[in-house]
């Protein structure tokens, strides 16, 4: 079976497993599963441990949470199984789960497991050995697969309370400030004034759906042989939330500069590369989300941007504490001083 292009390696010695303890437990709880398999750690990721297992029997992804102190509510294993299981028959493609373990004594942390999907994982946003047409599908078709999950009913799968569906960017506000300082190795004035003009600037909006929380290029797996998206992953900060926050998120990339953000895109030839403009990304958003038109987006990506900014300092006090599953995460986490440095100037001139 071909793999995607995420790196793939030994387990790292704080994420290693008990490999003896796991085969056992897969074996009665699988079907299926013969045990005479290889484990291996997809290497990079800034959050949840990720292992690919090969068996006899299939392909299958581990994710578990990490090890360590763990601030509350974060690494939500169980609820990226739920999500993904209750979007199972939708327009929205997703891995098939097959179950959760939340006894703590198999490997030391709640996990689950659900099918590996071959196919292309794409990180870098210049798409490399695509061509402009292929770029421009494979985008469009990201774009049209959020505006489908956005038009999902979350009542009718079984997600009435995944959570709480007014007062979402209010309350996403409150936790990631939060989480902010329980994490921050220090005082960050920026930081503080665009907390304070979210607060004071919330459109009160109460549009409620499924909300990834981490939608992006990185975090979906593409067809092999077509321009589709063939599985969305890493759904830890789904929830359900305003439709608006998951896609100024997503949006995020054509406010940053491409000469100094790896994520960035203004600055570069979209037409020459084949990559949609922000105005095509949202065109093809709303067609898909049933939405007449999209109102202004800039609140909600500087909203993104405090959110991530939040999070990759998360990743640094992770990396210092020695317990981040990639290497790089110190180097990573210190990016969050540039990001919300961009919000605050998008806050300034709204």
């Amino acid at each position: 079976m071909r793999r995607d292009e995420r790196e793939l390696g030994e387990p790292t010695e704080v994420h290693r497993l008990n490999q003896q303890a796991l085969v056992a437990f897969l074996r009665e709880h699988l079907p299926g599963f013969s045990g005479d398999c290889r484990i291996q750690q997809f290497l990079g990721g800034q959050s949840n441990p990720t292992y690919l297992i090969e068996d006899e029997s299939g392909s299958y992804v581990l994710r578990k949470k990490p090890p360590g102190k763990l601030l509350p509510s974060a690494h939500a294993v169980d609820r990226e199984f739920r999500v993904i299981s209750a979007l199972a028959d939708s327009a929205v493609p997703v891995p098939a789960a097959h179950l959760l373990c939340d006894d703590e004594s198999v490997i030391g942390q709640t996990f689950y497991v659900m099918d590996y999907v071959p196919g292309r994982v794409i990180t870098d946003r210049e798409m490399p050995g695509c061509n402009p047409d292929e770029r421009t599908q494979m985008l469009l078709s990201l774009s049209t697969v959020l505006g489908n999950l956005h038009a999902v009913d979350y009542r009718q799968t079984g997600l009435h309370d995944f959570g709480k569906p007014s007062g979402y960017v209010a309350r996403q506000i409150t936790r990631w400030s939060g989480q902010y300082e329980a994490s921050k190795l220090e005082d960050y004035e920026p930081m503080d004034i665009v907390i304070g003009w979210l607060n004071d600037n919330n459109p009160s909006d109460e549009q409620a759906a499924i909300a990834h929380g981490d939608y992006r290029l990185g975090n979906v797996i593409f067809d092999r042989e077509s321009p589709r998206v063939a599985a969305v992953l890493d759904w830890e900060l789904s929830t359900i939330g305003h439709p608006l926050a998951d896609l100024g998120y997503f949006l995020m990339p054509y406010r940053l500069s491409a000469a100094s953000s790896p994520w960035g895109l203004h600055g570069l030839d979209l037409d020459a590369l084949g990559i949609p403009s922000e105005a095509a990304t949202l065109e093809a958003y709303a067609d898909a989300a049933g939405m007449r038109k999209v109102p202004s987006i800039d609140y909600y990506i500087v909203f993104s941007m405090f959110r991530l900014a939040a999070i990759l300092v998360g990743v640094l006090r992770r990396g210092v504490d020695g317990n981040a599953s990639d290497p790089r995460a110190v180097e990573r986490g210190k990016t969050y001083k540039e990001l919300i440095d961009v919000a605050l100037g998008i806050a300034r001139n709204s």
